[in-house]
């Protein structure tokens, strides 16, 4: 070698398997940094939310907004917001810490709930359900339900249908005003009379099911901490059909209110 030349490093080029367990390795890490804190799926088992969830809905649900936790843990490393009347969240279900639930928050920190009969009032104040009639399933898509009318203010669009489940038959529905959070809920034709009032303690909050006859909810086994949330249910992204078969295709990416 010359005084006048420079030596060169020669880079060994990575093999193919590194590169792929390289890739593979940082693609786990991303995953799992985005179901701890960002975002997680969930599914549907059960019928106590219809008719906003159906079983064997796939859903997102919002990780993030209401703060961050340390993983596996029920420790809060910081909150940004607590949940609004109306939303509906997952939830560690408090009576066995191995199950997720997921209900609609009806009762904030502070609220005096109570049932009369099947009128729900929040802090003395009666929230107005409006009965909705259905005309039978709808001849264009039998997956669907259609709305004759509901017996109430005008919502626009909001509430065209409904979803199809086997024993609609047995139910009444209606649109519930959860204070400007309208949404379906439903309820057997001879449903379950209630008679309680109570008041949520701080950091907890109140739940329930939107079918609500068929739910176990805050009514039977009481408040879910704050410590317990994991997040608020975002849209659904998969919907099989358990009732007629298939793919409930038009469920794909509705958002859940």
């Amino acid at each position: 070698m010359s005084e006048n030349q420079i030596p060169v490093e020669i880079k060994k080029k990575k093999s193919t398997i590194r590169e792929y367990a390289e890739a593979f390795f940082t693609a786990l890490l991303i995953a799992f940094f985005l179901r701890t804190f960002v975002v997680e799926a969930f599914k549907i088992p059960s019928k106590s939310m219809v008719p906003t969830l159906l079983v064997g809905d796939h859903i997102f649900v919002n990780k993030f907004i209401y703060g961050l936790r340390i993983p596996f843990t029920k420790k809060w490393i910081t909150h940004f917001q607590e949940p609004k009347r109306g939303e509906v969240v997952v939830f560690i279900y408090p009576r066995n810490e191995s199950l997720d639930f997921i209900k609609r928050v009806v009762g904030l920190p502070g609220d005096k709930i109570q049932v009369e009969d099947q009128n729900l009032l929040i802090n003395g104040e009666k929230i107005n359900t409006y009965p909705v009639i259905i005309s039978g399933v709808d001849t264009q898509d039998n997956r669907r339900l259609n709305i004759e009318k509901i017996e109430g203010p005008d919502f626009g669009n909001r509430f065209a249908s409904l979803p199809y489940f086997t024993e609609w038959k047995e139910y009444r529905f209606f649109v519930e005003d959860l204070k400007e959070t309208p949404h379906f809920i439903q309820r057997y034709h001879f449903g379950r009379h209630e008679q309680f009032s109570l008041t949520v303690p701080p950091g907890h909050f109140f739940v329930m099911g939107d079918n609500r006859d068929n739910s176990s909810d805050s009514r039977e086994w009481g408040f879910v901490p704050m410590e317990n949330l994991k997040g608020r249910a975002m849209f659904v992204w998969l919907s099989l059909d358990s009732d007629r078969g298939g793919v409930r295709w038009r469920r794909f990416g509705k958002w859940i209110e």
